[in-house]
């Protein structure tokens, strides 16, 4: 099961700079998760500075 970033993502990138497979990028409004390379390792959950990560 992936992760989801919610709307309250302020654009800061800490997610993606800490993914360790480069599964998070930089969206329109907000950083988005690929499913599809997510490993469910929770990494960004834990470097999120707003809480913007939950579990889908």
């Amino acid at each position: 099961m992936a992760y989801n970033i919610t709307d309250a993502c302020v654009k800061c990138g800490s997610c993606a700079d800490n993914c360790p497979v480069e599964a998070i990028s930089e969206g329109e409004d907000k950083y988005v998760i690929d499913a599809d390379v997510c490993v469910n390792c929770g990494t960004c959950v834990d470097n999120c500075p707003v809480e913007a990560i939950e579990e889908n």
